[in-house]
């Protein structure tokens, strides 16, 4: 089990270095009407991924031509940057090994042409794979029927900030993100990771090799 689960839908409670995906349900109330909004919280695989960015050990963070950014845990040296360069505030140390985990996309799967785990289990059809092309065609046609609908704020959630993410939301208010468990309106890689990337963390990664070299 993930801490208490008290007073909310949330299942597991929080992300956890063993649960790489959580619900999220958000009670807000609009025009004295009750809405849930639920969103399936987990890694983004942005396009411009800042735990790959801030990352000094070379290898423990991929990103294959698909767009999944993968973690390679047996290159992990457990320093944690990753967890600081992620605007999403997804990846999470496990105490255990002191290395980082978080959702993979099941790239196991897709490698061998199989859907996510996610997407293959999920009963009601609200989540979808394939090349990002056809996802935001699918995506521009759901949100057109959900204009139909009232709902004239919907829009595609994959935010230019990151260069784009690989697992995109079509909000019913997408002018309002942070409705849905605090999405980030405009979620981008900090100066602090651009600043470590361009200067520090090529002395980083020597650093990190003259130790293990001399352990």
């Amino acid at each position: 089990t993930v801490g208490n689960n008290i007073g909310v839908y949330d299942n597991p409670n929080d992300l956890s270095a063993k649960s790489w995906t959580v619900m999220r349900f958000s009670e807000v109330e609009q025009n004295d009407k009750l809405e849930w909004l639920i969103r399936k919280d987990g890694c983004m695989h942005c396009s411009d991924p800042g735990c790959l960015k801030a990352c000094p050990a070379e290898g423990a963070i991929i990103q294959y031509a698909n767009g999944i950014v993968d973690f390679q845990s047996e290159q992990c040296i457990g320093c944690g940057y990753c967890i600081a360069g992620c605007p999403f505030d997804i990846p999470r140390l496990n105490p255990e090994d002191n290395r980082v985990y978080k959702c993979t996309l099941c790239v196991d799967r897709v490698v061998v042409g199989q859907e996510p785990a996610c997407v293959k289990t999920c009963p009601t059809g609200a989540i979808h794979f394939g090349t990002k092309e056809s996802m935001k065609t699918l995506a521009s046609e759901r949100v057109a029927e959900l204009k139909t609908r009232g709902y004239d704020n919907a829009g595609l959630y994959d935010p230019a900030g990151v260069g784009g993410t690989h697992v995109m939301y079509v909000l019913h208010h997408a002018d309002k993100p942070n409705l849905y468990h605090g999405l980030p309106e405009n979620p981008e890689i900090s100066e602090t990771v651009k600043f470590w990337k361009g200067i520090w963390k090529p002395l980083a990664a020597v650093g990190f090799a003259a130790t293990f070299a001399a352990s």
